[in-house]
């Protein structure tokens, strides 16, 4: 209603002195008749659209290429992106005229400079990276499986996380984090985004936070939505639009501070946006676990309603600090443990017993409330096809859970 208030109004802007101007200029000319001037002007008019159309087609093709070439592989393109970019600034240091700018460089880094900060080089060589366990990928006729494996692998080396980052901000509580993520999960399921986005917004922040120091938790809440915001623009087709995330934050954060933040969290990132998150090695491992003879392996295989009920144990566990300590491949294989069996955890994800032990003996409490408490069942969204409802963020009282775990592992020991 109010875009088409304000179209018309800018269409009587517009069309309104050109009609006064005509009948001015023909005081006793019938209506629709045109003075010459006017005939012209609307040849000029008429020109001035086609040029400006054209330019716009030629501008919208280009756009789209470059996205095409950018999403083949985006470490490998940023890595590529940032060295020729030192290698021009390099060659123009000598050029007194010359200015060498980089977008990124105007936006401050609170408490850090640039020179402390040590982030892991994203470039990749397949050839000099040995696996860490044996892959359990079938054969693919897209790829060979070993390369993917190892790429999935050198994920989980190059997206480093720091276990101890609250030790740095000495002003926040690990429960604050917990309150953060479980209203990103909340915003999530409001929005429809999907699981993948709430966790590539959950490593983000982490990762962010990491690379800071003293962050007072009147931050938090703008730290957390734009982390949510990058990631729906990476993951999701329609991602939300910028005030309704600055809406949901009820007047907390403006949108002109999220997107402050978005350049600043990227900045701190050095823009390394493509983590393997926790539901994607989920993801991974279940799949391979549903494969058959005949199988089709970018299509989902396996029953929905298992996969909820390991991702609410997942979704349980991240909002425990203690998380950080393990990488996101254990944190998924141990929590397919806890619904299945040692062999086929084994099977599906490469990892021996005595690599998960620890992780799956943290996350004993957790299951245990998901398994007296009980799985929902699969929510049905409006809008989103009924193959893709499982991947869909949902919001449970997670927080109720989490206060629940520790009383439930005292109770029965």
């Amino acid at each position: 209603m109010l875009a088409s208030a304000a179209g018309d109004d800018f269409q009587n802007a517009w069309v309104g002195p050109g009609r006064a101007g005509l009948g001015r200029s023909g005081g006793g000319a019938r209506p629709g008749a045109q003075s010459p001037e006017a005939s012209a002007d609307a040849k000029d008019l008429d020109t001035m659209k086609e040029e400006n159309f054209n330019d716009v087609s030629v501008r919208s093709r280009k756009r789209k290429a470059n996205v095409a070439v950018f999403l083949q592989d985006p470490d490998e393109e940023i890595a590529k992106i940032d060295q020729t970019v030192r290698s021009q600034c390099g060659a123009q240091l000598w050029d007194n005229d010359a200015v060498c700018e980089n977008p990124c460089s105007l936006i401050p880094t609170p408490d850090k400079e640039e020179d402390d900060l040590v982030y892991p080089s994203s470039a990749y060589d397949p050839q000099s990276f040995t696996p860490s366990r044996a892959s359990p990928l079938p054969v693919l006729n897209w790829a060979n499986r070993e390369e993917v494996w190892k790429i999935m692998l050198n994920k989980e080396k190059t997206y480093l996380k720091d276990k101890h980052f609250m030790q740095r901000h000495p002003l926040l509580q690990p429960k604050m984090r917990a309150v953060l993520l479980d209203w990103l999960m909340e915003v999530c399921e409001v929005y429809k985004l999907h699981r993948e986005t709430f966790y590539l917004a959950q490593d983000f922040f982490d990762r962010y936070m990491a690379t800071q120091q003293n962050v007072v938790k009147t931050l938090l809440q703008l730290i957390g939505i734009s982390s949510l915001f990058i990631a729906a623009k990476l993951e999701e087709i329609y991602p939300p639009k910028l005030h309704q995330f600055a809406y949901v934050t009820d007047g907390a954060c403006s949108g002109d501070q999220i997107l402050n933040m978005e350049l600043i969290i990227m900045k701190a990132l050095k823009w390394h946006l493509s983590p393997l998150t926790i539901v994607s090695w989920l993801n991974v491992y279940m799949q391979v676990a549903y494969l058959n003879d005949v199988y089709e392996v970018l299509l989902p295989q396996y029953p929905q309603q298992i996969f909820i009920q390991i991702a609410e144990l997942l979704d349980l566990c991240v909002l425990d600090v203690g998380c950080l300590e393990f990488s996101y491949g254990v944190l998924a294989a141990s929590a397919l443990y806890h619904f299945s069996s040692s062999e086929l955890m084994q099977k599906v994800s490469g990892y021996q017993w005595c690599d998960i032990e620890k992780c799956v003996k943290w996350m004993v409490p957790f299951a245990m409330v998901i398994r007296e408490t009980g799985s929902s069942k699969l929510k049905h969204f409006r809008g989103v096809p009924a193959e893709d409802a499982h991947n869909i963020q949902t919001h449970v009282n997670s927080l109720d859970l989490l206060v629940s775990a520790p009383l439930v592992l005292q109770t029965d020991t």
